[in-house]
């Protein structure tokens, strides 16, 4: 294959396929990473769980804000251009980070310098996901882009499980320069690897101009239904994600190994299903069906942490057993709501076309980082009016409205 007066092996869309999930991983790391060091964090820079829940928010607020620009400009400029900008953009963030942000012997950085700090992370982050799904789109044929677009969304719980595995542990032992130092080599290393083998797929043109069919994303009123469902039923993934650990060491009074590895069972669950889900829909086209089917099982699976919550303040003679099998629901409720990207992703992108895919996947994921904005500031009101109860009746809640959301328009 050639284009633009390069030549390119018959499998070269597979090292494209593998520059997308080693950006989204790298972010991933990030954004569910640092959530996972919220209790060092809380500890290490002196912040109450109200101060700790607007700076993680914020990380959210940054992407959810950003997320569309770069999306219109992916389809504008191309994914390697946007790709190596944000990137790079985002690892020099991060280095800056390591080197000013972080509690020393002498000073704790100020909550307003830390939270500005995550905002300013996830306004150069949110350049990952779109144009990483254009290049994907571009790259794949018709009858492989829902494999081939489920594999690289298993990047955002594999970097997340990374994330959660190593980052505590490490700021626990090294800090939080350790860290972010970490961080921005991941994303300087997918810049590497873009600037290397990241280029505009043959008959580019061509394959947009065949996809483009249809009204534009932001006036496609099905991209937008689609886009919501995949937003709301993020909300309680963002509760997993951002407070999980929180809830595990207040409540059920588990250690830092032991947190770090419910999370990672998360994320590795979550990645297994992501893959199992995009080729099982490609096969049966039953992407809506799927789709609501890990609505009604993450709504059930939060009732159930919601009743073992209530059974546990309830029942102290029982209350040692509730406890130990809380992280085990919590797994369950948290792969559930985790599952269902892949084929999402999958849904919208078709809907879209290829031509605009850079557009449509921001939308959604717009919509995805205001629930990483308002979710951790939400939390902590939920805990001072309902306890951890309230938490998890309402993730439940969130779950089961999604469900009609994704019923196919007639």
């Amino acid at each position: 294959m050639t284009a633009a007066g390069r030549t390119f092996g018959p499998n070269h869309r597979w090292k494209v396929l593998g520059i997308g999930v080693a950006a989204n991983a790298g972010f991933s790391a990030t954004f569910s990473g640092i959530p996972a060091t919220a209790v060092v964090l809380r500890q290490g820079y002196h912040l109450s769980n109200a101060e700790l829940g607007l700076a993680l928010g914020l990380l959210g607020l940054g992407v959810a804000l950003s997320e569309l620009p770069w999306g219109l400009l992916t389809d504008r400029w191309g994914d390697r251009r946007v790709l190596l900008i944000g990137l790079g953009a985002t690892a020099a963030w991060l280095l800056a980070m390591a080197m000013l942000v972080v509690p020393t012997s002498s000073s704790i950085p100020d909550v307003t310098l830390l939270a500005a700090s995550l905002l300013v992370t996830g306004l150069l982050g949110g350049s990952v996901n779109g144009s990483s799904g254009r290049a994907i789109m571009g790259w794949f044929r018709q009858n492989e882009r829902g494999f081939a677009m489920s594999i690289r969304q298993t990047a955002v719980p594999l970097g997340g499980g990374l994330g959660a595995l190593v980052l505590p542990s490490l700021a626990l032992a090294f800090g939080f320069a350790a860290v972010f130092g970490l961080l921005a080599a991941a994303s300087a290393l997918s810049a590497l690897f873009a600037w290397r083998w990241l280029h505009e797929p043959p008959m580019a043109g061509e394959a947009v101009s065949s996809d483009v069919a249809g009204p534009a994303p932001l006036r496609n009123v099905e991209v937008w239904r689609i886009s919501t469902a995949i937003g709301l039923l993020c909300f309680p993934q963002v509760a997993v994600l951002t407070f999980a650990s929180v809830f595990l060491h207040d409540f059920a009074g588990l250690g830092t190994t032991a947190i770090s590895a419910s999370l990672a069972a998360v994320q590795v669950g979550a990645m297994v299903m992501r893959v199992w889900s995009g080729r099982f829909t490609d096969r049966h086209g039953n992407r809506r069906q799927f789709l609501r089917l890990c609505c009604a099982l993450s709504a059930l699976a939060f009732v159930v942490l919601w009743l073992l919550v209530l059974a546990a303040h309830a029942t102290p003679s029982s209350q040692s057993f509730l406890i130990a099998v809380l992280p085990l629901v919590l797994v369950i409720a948290g792969i559930s709501v985790s599952a269902w990207h892949g084929v999402a992703y999958t849904e919208l992108a078709t809907l879209a076309g290829a031509g605009h895919v850079g557009t449509a996947l921001s939308l959604a994921n717009s919509f995805v980082f205001v629930g990483f904005f308002l979710v951790p500031v939400a939390i902590p009101g939920l805990l001072h009016l309902w306890s951890w109860p309230g938490v998890w009746l309402s993730a439940a809640a969130c779950a089961l409205v999604a469900w009609p959301i994704f019923l196919r328009r007639t």
